[in-house]
Parts: C-alpha cells; sequence; structure tokens
C-alpha cells in the first residue's frame, strides 16, 4: 500500500509538472480565467501562447445585410474567443485569386473559413492585460483589394511575433467586401439610402471598438497605427478621406496600397448608383420589392454584380488596375461619408496630422505570372539566361528603349542585374511616389518613403521582390514563411530591421533605430527612401529618370 501511496504522489507531482510545462506550451490549456478580458460587451477568454495573450474571432459590431452596423448587444458569463469567426462572402475558388498567398494553398485550404454577411469580427495578440501598460496599438487591415480576402488567410498575418517583439497590441479586422461592402442602393431611399461603403463603415466600427475597448488589452486608445498592404493599404487611404474615423487612428502604413480608383481615387455616385441598377433588373428585383435582395443566395448575387460591373466597365470603355475589361469594387465618394478623394489632386486635407509611411515592392504584380507556372520558371528565369537573352527580351519588351530603361535601371539599382530590368515595377512605384509627394505637400504630420527589393532565394529566385513578399518581414514571421522566404539568416535579419522599423513607427511616428541608416523624412524636393534589401540603404530620388521612361505621361 505504501508504495501504491508513493507511486500515486509521484504521479500527481509528474501530472502537476506536465500541467504547468502545457500551460507554457499549449495555447488550450492555460489555467481558469488566465487570459479573460473584459470589454464593453462582455468578459471574452483567450489562449496564452509563448507569452503572448491572444483572442480569435472577438465580435466588434453585427449588421444585416446591406445595414450598417450596430454595436455588438451585450452578453452574459465569458465569451471563448479562442477560433476565428467567420468571414465576408466572397468566391474562394483558386481561379478567381490570381495572387498566391505566399505559396501556401495547403495554408489557404485550412483556412477557408465560414462565410457569412454577419463577419464583422477582430483578432487581438498582446503582451499584457490588465496590467496598467499602454502599448502602441497596430491596426492590420489584410489585402485583396476590396474584392476578397480576410484577416487570416496567410499564416504571416498572425501577429504574436511582432506583438512579442515591439511590447506592442495587434489588432486583425475582417469586414465586408465586393456586392455586400459597397452596392448602392441609395437611389431607393428608406433603409437602403446607405447600403454602400458598408464595408468602411465597417472598418469605422472595429476602431470604434479600438478606441472603447483596447486599453482592457493593455494598448493605448490614443496611440492607434493603421497598416495595410495592397487592397488593406487603399483601406488606410479612404479612411484618411473619412470623417466618421476622424481621431480614431493616428498613423496610416500604406503597403503597395495606391491604386487609382481603388483607394487613391474612388468610385463616383452615378457609376455606383447605374451598376446597383443593372444588379437589380438581372435579379428581377423590383424597387417595390427591394427587400428580395437580402434573401437571394450570395453566389446568385455576387455573379450577377460582377457581370454589371463588367457590362458598365464595356459601355465606357474602362479597365481595373490589373488591366482587365472590368469595374473594381471600391468606396464611393459621395463627398459626405468620404469627403473627398484620398490622394486625387491633392491629399485630403483632413489627413494633415496623420503621419505616414507609403511604399512598394520592386517587382510587384510584374513578377506574378511566374508563380502560376513555377514548375518552369524555377529553371528558365533571369538567372539562367545569357547576355545575349536578356537584351533580345529587353528589346522585345521595351523597344528602342531598351538601352535607356537598363542604364536608368542599373543607375537606381546598381546592386541588380541588367534581367532585373524586365521585371520593375512602375504601377504602383509611381504611386507611392504621388502619395508621398501629395502628403508632404502638406506641410503637416512627416511621411516616409520606402522601396522594398529584397529577392527570395527560393526555387531559384524567379519570383523575386513580388506582390505580398514584404509581409513575412514587416509582421517577423520568416520562419511562418519558409516556402517563399527560404528562411535563412539573411531574411531574418532583415525581418528585424523592417520589423524594428514598423514598431518605431506606431510607437512615434519615426521609424528610425539603430539598425538602419538614417531615414529622413519624404519631401518632394529631397525624395528621400529607405531601400530594404540585405543592407538597407537611403537613396534620394533614386529611380526619377527611370520612372519617366516607364511611365511617362503619369504625373506625380
Amino acid at each position: 500500500m505504501k508504495r501504491k501511496a508513493l507511486l500515486l504522489a509521484v504521479l500527481a507531482v509528474a501530472a502537476q509538472a506536465c500541467l504547468a510545462f502545457a500551460a507554457e506550451t499549449d495555447p488550450l490549456i492555460a489555467g481558469p480565467g488566465i487570459a479573460v478580458a473584459e470589454t464593453a460587451q462582455g468578459k471574452v477568454q483567450g489562449y496564452i501562447r509563448n507569452g503572448i495573450f491572444t483572442y480569435h474571432g472577438i465580435p466588434y459590431a453585427e449588421a444585416e445585410r446591406f445595414m450598417p452596423p450596430e454595436k455588438v448587444k451585450p452578453w452574459e458569463g465569458v465569451r471563448m474567443a479562442l477560433t476565428y469567426g467567420p468571414v465576408s462572402p466572397q468566391s474562394t475558388s483558386r481561379e478567381d485569386d490570381i495572387f498566391p498567398p505566399h505559396w501556401y494553398w495547403p495554408h489557404w485550404e485550412a483556412r477557408n473559413l465560414p462565410q457569412d454577411d454577419q463577419c464583422q469580427y477582430l483578432n487581438v495578440w498582446t503582451p499584457g492585460i490588465g496590467d496598467g501598460k499602454k502599448r502602441p496599438v497596430m491596426v492590420w487591415l489584410h489585402g485583396g483589394g476590396h474584392t476578397m480576402g480576410t484577416a487570416t488567410v496567410e499564416d504571416v498575418y498572425d501577429g504574436e511575433n511582432l506583438s512579442r517583439k515591439g511590447d506592442v497590441v495587434v489588432v486583425s479586422v475582417n469586414h465586408r467586401l465586393n456586392v455586400v461592402g459597397f452596392l448602392n442602393l441609395s437611389a431607393y431611399g428608406g433603409k437602403y439610402k446607405d447600403s454602400f461603403n458598408q464595408s468602411t463603415r465597417d472598418l469605422v466600427a472595429a476602431l470604434e471598438w479600438v478606441h472603447e475597448n483596447i486599453a482592457a488589452f493593455g494598448g493605448d486608445p490614443d496611440n492607434v497605427t493603421l497598416f495595410g498592404q495592397s487592397g488593406g493599404g487603399s483601406k488606410v487611404l479612404t479612411l484618411m478621406a473619412a470623417p466618421a474615423a476622424k481621431g480614431l487612428f493616428h498613423r496610416g502604413i500604406i503597403q503597395s496600397g495606391g491604386v487609382e480608383n481603388s483607394g487613391m481615387t474612388l468610385m463616383d455616385v452615378d457609376t455606383s448608383k447605374q451598376i446597383a441598377e443593372l444588379t437589380l433588373k438581372n435579379l428581377n428585383i423590383s424597387p417595390d420589392n427591394l427587400d428580395a435582395i437580402k434573401t437571394i443566395p450570395y453566389t446568385s448575387l455576387n455573379e450577377t454584380a460582377n457581370k454589371a460591373l463588367v457590362q458598365i466597365a464595356n459601355e465606357r470603355n474602362s479597365a481595373n488596375a490589373l488591366g482587365a475589361r472590368s469595374l473594381s469594387w471600391a468606396p464611393v465618394m459621395d463627398g459626405e461619408y468620404i469627403i473627398a478623394h484620398p490622394a486625387g489632386e491633392r491629399f485630403v486635407e483632413q489627413a494633415k496630422d496623420i503621419t505616414l509611411m507609403v511604399g512598394s515592392v520592386l517587382n510587384e504584380w510584374v513578377s506574378m505570372p511566374l508563380l502560376a507556372n513555377m514548375a518552369t520558371a524555377q529553371s528558365d528565369n533571369k538567372n539562367t539566361w545569357s547576355e545575349e537573352q536578356v537584351k533580345t527580351k529587353l528589346t522585345e519588351r521595351y523597344g528602342d528603349k531598351a538601352d535607356a530603361i537598363t542604364k536608368a535601371f542599373l543607375k537606381a539599382y546598381p546592386g541588380k542585374k541588367a534581367a532585373d530590368a524586365l521585371y520593375v515595377d512602375s504601377f504602383l512605384r509611381t504611386r507611392a511616389a504621388k502619395i508621398a509627394n501629395l502628403k508632404s505637400d502638406l506641410n503637416g504630420a512627416p511621411v516616409y518613403s520606402y522601396v522594398f527589393t529584397w529577392e527570395t532565394p527560393v526555387m531559384g529566385g524567379f519570383a523575386m521582390a513580388y506582390h505580398c513578399a514584404e509581409l513575412p518581414f514587416v509582421f517577423n514571421n520568416i520562419a511562418l514563411s519558409e516556402m517563399a522566404t527560404g528562411g535563412g539568416k539573411a531574411a531574418q535579419a532583415l525581418a528585424d530591421k523592417m520589423s524594428q522599423a514598423w514598431i518605431n513607427f506606431a510607437r512615434t511616428g519615426n521609424p528610425n533605430h539603430e539598425g538602419l541608416p538614417e531615414w529622413p523624412a519624404y519631401t518632394r524636393d529631397g525624395g528621400a527612401t529607405m531601400i530594404f534589401d540585405n543592407e538597407p540603404v537611403v537613396v534620394h530620388h533614386h529611380d526619377r529618370e527611370l520612372m519617366s521612361l516607364l511611365q511617362p505621361n503619369y504625373k506625380y
């Protein structure tokens, strides 16, 4: 009996030790109530992983289809916040998304979460709760234009490492997209008068939730930075021109997010009404039976509305940012909810005191087609071609400008090769420069400019610095993106520098730190730009000649 009692005692001690170890290593065993935070709507319980308090799927608003978001009704007891919430309705077929999320198709399938009009959920990562600290808050807006994407589709969106590294609170947001976020039924009045811009209204509601609740998660509601990439960057721009968002954020970071008709300039009211009118007609819904649109299956609604986008584009002889004969879903500049184009002829005055960082990636969309043909691209690319092959391809692409463009490219990027000139982006780069110029013209809070030029070594380096390539570096998630970055020491070293710059910017409005050369604020005359590569450098108007050759008619 004594031996049995002794054995049971040993097993009990071992069990306690295992539970203690699990509390540190298993995110779902953290002890009763240890990760409970109290919001204005009720208590939420998350989990602790590697010292970071993590909450998934907290509702920040609720809304019916085409209706404005409303405050969440309070709940009793403790709401579990362990799993991501539903995402905005959208198409998830591979054919509809030409940008593979960091070559992570298996992860995309795993994150193919339920879709619902009620998709107003956010996620929080924080080093501490209820500790009285006022940490900078970094609110992430995902990419995918205004049509697709979620706050959770990519592993690199995980905020744990960024939160730990910078002692910051990271928040990511889901919101309505595409037809359910932007269909303009205002011509029919009544309860649908505000149907358009619901996507932007959701984001404002999320910022209002942050303002009201983030202190409970150790964050400072008076120090909020919005950062977003691609479509997420354009959402940052849009919110700068929305009076409802004024005062709810204090800094903005726009990563590859400057596109006319989708962020810098917005859809006009008449066009948005025409799209809605045609959509209703093709759905056989009359103004007298408008409520029927709330029960139409999303697939039918989306397909019909997208056909309207194409038809209106054909009638107007216009194309979207990718060159397709279609209009893109985008916020509507109505002069009231969104008062002006954020960066049209000038930068919106409302944003004068918002500190800004804006940049792009060297190759952006130009190298993306190679990702769709990896089997061939990894062995047949710029790094395998002969000098004669490169000259031939440059002439085929640029004609009689080939020599001038190559020379200007090598002057702008002396560490690159002539073949790299085949893939240099000029579309998003010139838009980023325009945003920086217009913002600096306000003579208000400073703006900082960058270009990310680091080339992935994976599969022979064929993909280069593609659209989205900077994301693992910003989030300090190199280990979560080895398929895209190679996960080597050089990648991690650059991630340390970039993530720290983003953290410092969020904390003080100045991205400088000891690991970087001095990074001056951008001015139209000075043109200071940080080049992020293995050895970051600061340049001044380095590619002005190159952009004038590639985009001779674009004024910025």
